[in-house]
């Protein structure tokens, strides 16, 4: 190569290396400063033992609804035998028993696990473990005001038999009641106009697995086009899940949309919550939590219900085990969230309908895994918390500070 060549090669090279130095000594731009917590004023509630009743709480899920706080679980006695139980209370602090009437064996054995209420009366799923090949036995529940929780006998394989799966969540709206699951076909659901009775769907077109894949789904909830669920698919022969929503107005058909996540990401939509602004989902996705909205359109038609979604935020970070959202509450634009890593349980909030979220001191610390448990409800400024740390069940109630100052 002439000199005349190896000059501007030379230069380049230079001027390169003093680029590279120059990006190595320019300063990073700072981090963002973690949210600072939320830190409500926590109480403890006082959970009265309804009358003879032997044992200690055990509570699993919680809900409000037409100025009422309702708690579901059950009482374990020393021999560790159950049985269900009930609560409710006016304002979160000070809690009576409701009378509670089974009517089958195993339904005097359960434990109470997913709440849903509306203006006349609440609803709850129950299961306990039985049975030569040790699945659940799932029942549902009824309570009018005036009147005890009942048990509804049902046959069964409304809920078990051989192609049971899962009975997840249970959700209230102007148009009945709907609890969804899974099935030998995939997600399903079982609807009832009044809770004393509930139709198993299942293998529904777009709702159920296909070609594309087996689906499950874990929430419900009711909205003003009807009700929407959330859940999973996994793809023939996969390992990774794809976090999925479905829409209905009557319970019967259902449509399905794919959430949208970062490319090469994988996950599931595992709670779903009515905000004034819509439905919005929170799940696992990759190394943290995803949250999506359902949105008007988003710059196209919807071609249905709630069929258009939109990925508006994230929050949390990985653990060392697997990821989970076990509890999602919401009221006029807040959410609150429990989310589990594999190690602990944490809490969190969003003013903003799941934009932005924040961490919220838990009322004690909460451990994921084993027979624990963290659920929240929330309504106005009022948080309420009920946890169980495998010996102890208690419930919680503050006043959530306004994030804005």
């Amino acid at each position: 190569m002439s000199p005349a060549r190896v000059r501007p090669v030379l230069a380049a090279v230079a001027a390169a290396v003093l680029l590279l130095a120059a990006c190595r000594d320019a300063p990073s731009p700072p981090a963002e400063p973690a949210p600072e917590p939320v830190r409500p004023d926590w109480r403890v509630a006082e959970l009265f033992a309804p009358v003879g009743a032997a044992g200690r709480p055990v509570l699993r899920d919680v809900a409000r609804c037409a100025d009422r706080w309702y708690a579901v679980g059950g009482l374990v006695d020393p021999a560790g035998e159950t049985r269900p139980a009930a609560w409710s209370s006016s304002d979160g602090a000070t809690w009576s028993p409701l009378p509670v009437r089974a009517r089958t064996f195993y339904g005097r054995q359960h434990v109470l696990y997913a709440v849903a209420c509306r203006a006349d009366g609440m609803a709850a799923l129950g299961a306990k473990t039985g049975g030569v090949h040790g699945n659940p036995r799932t029942g549902t529940w009824v309570w009018r005001p005036g009147g005890p929780l009942r048990e509804v006998p049902a046959a069964f394989e409304l809920f078990g038999g051989p192609r049971a799966v899962s009975a997840s969540r249970l959700a209230a709206g102007p148009g009945g009641w709907l609890i969804a699951g899974a099935r030998a076909e995939g997600a399903a659901v079982w609807t009832s106009p009044d809770a004393e009775g509930f139709v198993l769907r299942e293998a529904v077109p777009g709702l159920a697995g296909d070609g594309r894949g087996r689906t499950a789904a874990y929430d419900v909830a009711a909205v003003r086009s009807g009700w929407v669920a959330v859940g999973s698919l996994l793809p023939p022969g996969g390992t990774a899940r794809t976090p999925l929503a479905w829409s209905s107005a009557d319970g019967r058909a259902w449509r399905r949309a794919v959430l949208p996540v970062p490319a090469g990401a994988y996950g599931a939509a595992e709670r779903v919550a009515q905000l004034d602004g819509g439905p919005v989902a929170v799940g696992p996705v990759g190394d943290g939590f995803a949250v999506w909205r359902a949105c008007d359109g988003c710059g196209r038609q919807p071609s249905g219900p709630a069929d258009v979604w939109q990925r508006v935020g994230g929050f949390g970070a990985a653990g060392p085990g697997v990821l989970s959202v076990d509890s999602l509450a919401a009221s006029g634009r807040r959410l609150v969230a429990v989310t589990g890593d594999g190690a602990q349980r944490r809490l969190w909030t969003s003013r903003d309908s799941g934009v932005s979220w924040r961490p919220v001191i838990t009322p004690v610390p909460m451990p994921d895994g084993g027979d624990t448990a963290m659920v929240v409800a929330v309504h106005g400024e009022v948080l309420l918390a009920v946890t169980d740390g495998g010996m102890r069940s208690q419930a919680w109630w503050g006043v959530v500070p306004d994030l804005d100052r």
